[in-house]
This record gives structure tokens, sequence and C-alpha cells, in this order.
């Protein structure tokens, strides 16, 4: 009989499991081509996101990141049961690897971030928690060359909101538009978006440019 593993819904970043950074793998080991642009999702749970987008854009290459290592594992899994030669999943704490995957990235190559859906983390005591954290988007800035992109979604309002403070009061990064985006730039949808949009229920989406 088979042993159904649970997966927690949410994961405290600051636990003591989740303090070593990540050591980034030789890309040339993981792409066919690593010189490709590469499209980094923060927070891709199973990675359903990037196995629907990978394949249709064979000239970039996509590393998605999360948290909860069973969720990679599955991605993973996925991934070489397709063959998928433009995608990888890596798990780690963003919060504390997002610098060393930047400094193993050759120069230029990361052009598009995603964070879409992040746990909301509502109780203020663990606002903190939260991944859009100032440090990260100054992190993505100094990491994306000047016109890289920055798409960000939730079904929730506050979430959003707070997301898009922290990138507009950086002031490397310019929002393109002040009202929320009607559509999916990206044009693959997450499983969370479809389910959201299904109900018949908004989803926020905003833009950021590196200036």
């Amino acid at each position: 009989m088979a042993v159904v593993r649970r997966v927690r819904q949410h994961v405290n970043p600051f636990a003591i499991k989740y303090q070593t950074p990540v050591t980034p793998p030789d890309w040339s080991q993981i792409f066919d081509d690593p010189t490709r642009p590469l499209h980094l999702d923060i927070g891709c749970a199973r990675g359903q996101f990037l196995h629907t987008f990978a394949p249709i854009a064979p000239d970039w290459n996509f590393l998605g990141i999360e948290i909860r290592q069973p969720l990679v594992d599955s991605a993973l899994k996925q991934r070489d049961a397709e063959g998928t030669r433009n995608l990888h999943f890596i798990f780690c704490n963003i919060n504390n690897s997002l610098s060393p995957l930047l400094s193993s990235f050759p120069e230029g190559i990361l052009q598009r971030v995603s964070i879409q859906f992040p746990d909301p983390w509502f109780k203020k005591r663990h606002q903190k928690r939260r991944v859009t954290q100032p440090a990260l988007v100054q992190q993505l800035a100094d990491g994306l060359p000047s016109g890289g992109m920055v798409f960000l979604q939730s079904d929730v309002l506050e979430v959003e909101q707070d997301m898009c403070d922290r990138f507009t009061e950086n002031p490397n990064f310019k929002r393109q538009g002040e009202d929320w985006l009607p559509e999916n730039p990206l044009s693959v949808p997450t499983e969370r978006e479809r389910v959201t949009l299904e109900k018949g229920q908004p989803v926020y989406r905003a833009l950021y440019i590196r200036q």
C-alpha cells in the first residue's frame, strides 16, 4: 500500500531547517543551452505553470524555486518523465538563496521573474514571513538587466498591494500602468489562477520593468 506524504500548505521560512543557502548547480549540466534567457518563478509549488510554459518557449530556460521539498521532488520527477531540457526546479529558501543563485548565472541571463499567489501570512506578526521583502526586491534589481520584467499576481488584494508597494518603493523598478492588469501577460495561467477565475473571483496582477 502506497504511503501518502502530507505536504504542509505553509512553511515558516525562519525555521532552522531552511537557513542554509542553496549551493547552485553547474548550469551547463542542467540546461541544453545555459546561455538562453532565464525565467525565474519564485514559489513555484508543484511547478505546473512551468511544466506548461517551458515546452512552448524552447528559446528560454525556466527555473522554479520552492521551499517545500516534496513538491520539488515531484516537479523534478515529472520533468524527467517528460524529458524537458530547458526546465529545472530547486528546493531552497529564496530569501537566503537568491544571492548565490544570481551569482551563479551568466551576466544578463536572468530576464524575467514571476511571483504568483504567494503565501499570504495574514496575521500581522507573521507578515515578515512574506516572500516579497525589500532585501529580495533589491537583489532582483541587482540581478536583472535593464528591461528585465517582474510579474506579480495574487487573488488576495492585500497581498498583491503589499508586493506592489515593495517594488514601487525601489527606484530601480517602474510599474507598467496604474491599474491591475486585466490579462496575464505571460498567457500561461497557474493552477490557482485558473481555479480562481473559474469561480468568478478576481485576480490582481501587476508588471514591473527594471529601469
